[in-house]
């Protein structure tokens, strides 16, 4: 059995996301000892990892946790489970859509500036007065 500052500097989390985690569901309750203490095995530190990796590849923790139930279910197939993969792919391309289009934003922002019209400026009060 493994405390829970162990867990966390093998896993490369804190000890406050292990926590965090727990409340979530994706890490199931741990054993405590007579003391208080937390204590865990390795397969919390297996599982800790593929949540981390499953982040770095763009799931949402929902995602992850989603994920993590259906390898406990022992129901996971690679090729079943390529939409979830999928589903990151077109999120992270929709964003790449929305970044292209702000480049292009501010780019033009940038040669408006360039020509004396700057969109930073506060635009300039009107002149008549209010009837």
């Amino acid at each position: 059995m493994i405390k829970i500052g162990q867990v966390a500097r093998e896993a490369d989390v804190s000890v406050d996301a292990i926590r965090f985690y727990e409340r979530r569901g994706v890490l199931p309750e741990p054993e405590r000892l007579p003391s208080g203490y937390r204590v865990y095995d390795e397969e919390t530190i297996e599982r800790l990892r593929l949540t981390k990796s499953l982040q770095a590849l763009g799931m949402t923790l929902d995602e992850v946790i989603d994920t993590i139930k259906v390898v406990d279910a022992g129901d996971v197939n690679c090729i079943d489970e390529r939409w979830r993969l999928q589903v990151v792919l077109d999120r992270v391309d929709r964003e790449m859509k929305r970044l292209t289009q702000l480049r292009h934003d501010v780019i033009d922002a940038l040669n408006q500036c360039g020509d004396g019209a700057c969109v930073i400026q506060m635009p300039e009060p009107p002149t008549g007065r209010l009837s």
